[in-house]
């Protein structure tokens, strides 16, 4: 099912003994548009210390108590790397994270490395960044992830249309079965009299760090006729459907 990242703040994070605290924003891959981590505030029991959880750890959840259970203990999360959520987080981290959980690292593309995403969700795309990309041959030294994004972070980046300012992020439509980003939610502002809608990330050309902007290859021609969303209303597989047929399928790589 398709849930937006909004809905999902304040979500119970669960431990296998109790309560591990609220999820207060998601990390996401700029490549594969896959949720890596949520970012949950501990609270009093771990003094607000606010922790990384993979997706890979989450059970079955229970959407009727806004309760998402995982496999991990509270001594697992008591004794974690120290993780500044507030920084991107760096490769030396996940690693880091990835040596103390029993999770599959995901360096080199795909959700936690194991496949279970789908890489091939994207049309190529220009990450335009400051400082300059460094050389395969000196990832070793990366001091942080440039491709790990957080949703609170890029909420608020200007949307532009090849012809025209289309407006703001405002919202992310998660799929709940792969945890990745089916759509951006845009609030187009006064052009379209404040109207919300949907757009893939397949359709994004550019994102540019240091502006703050997303470039898409959609015209605000085809934005303004496209079918009509309703945050109001969950996302179905008619409405998701109708998207796809109207901007294009994604490109699947094999």
């Amino acid at each position: 099912m398709k849930r937006s990242a909004e809905s999902l703040i304040g979500y119970t994070m669960g431990a296998t003994d109790g309560e591990i605290g609220k999820v207060e924003a998601f990390f996401f891959d700029d490549q594969t548009w896959s949720i890596r981590y949520f970012v949950v505030e501990t609270g009093s029991w771990l003094f607000g210390r606010k922790v990384l959880i993979s997706p890979e750890a989450i059970e079955s959840p229970e959407w009727n108590n806004h309760v998402l259970p995982t496999n991990l203990t509270k001594d697992q999360i008591r004794n974690s790397p120290d993780i500044n959520t507030e920084k991107p987080v760096t490769r030396q981290e996940a690693i880091k994270l990835n040596e103390h959980y029993p999770w599959t690292g995901y360096w080199g593309g795909g959700y936690a490395g194991g496949g279970m995403g789908a890489p091939g969700l994207l049309i190529p795309m220009t990450v335009a960044a400051t400082p300059t990309p460094i050389p395969q041959e000196a990832s070793d030294s990366i001091t942080e992830d440039s491709h790990l994004r957080s949703t609170t972070s890029v909420k608020g980046y200007g949307i532009h249309a090849t012809d025209v300012d289309l407006g703001t992020v405002d919202d992310f439509i998660l799929d709940d079965k792969n945890w990745e980003i089916s759509f951006l939610v845009i609030s187009t502002g006064s052009w379209l009299t404040g109207q919300q809608v949907l757009i893939a990330p397949n359709r994004i050309t550019t994102i540019n760090w240091s502006t703050s902007t997303v470039l898409v290859d959609v015209s605000a021609e085809q934005v303004k006729n496209s079918p009509e969303y309703d945050p109001r209303q969950p996302i179905n597989e008619v409405l998701e459907k109708n998207l796809y047929d109207y901007y294009g399928r994604p490109v699947t790589i094999e």
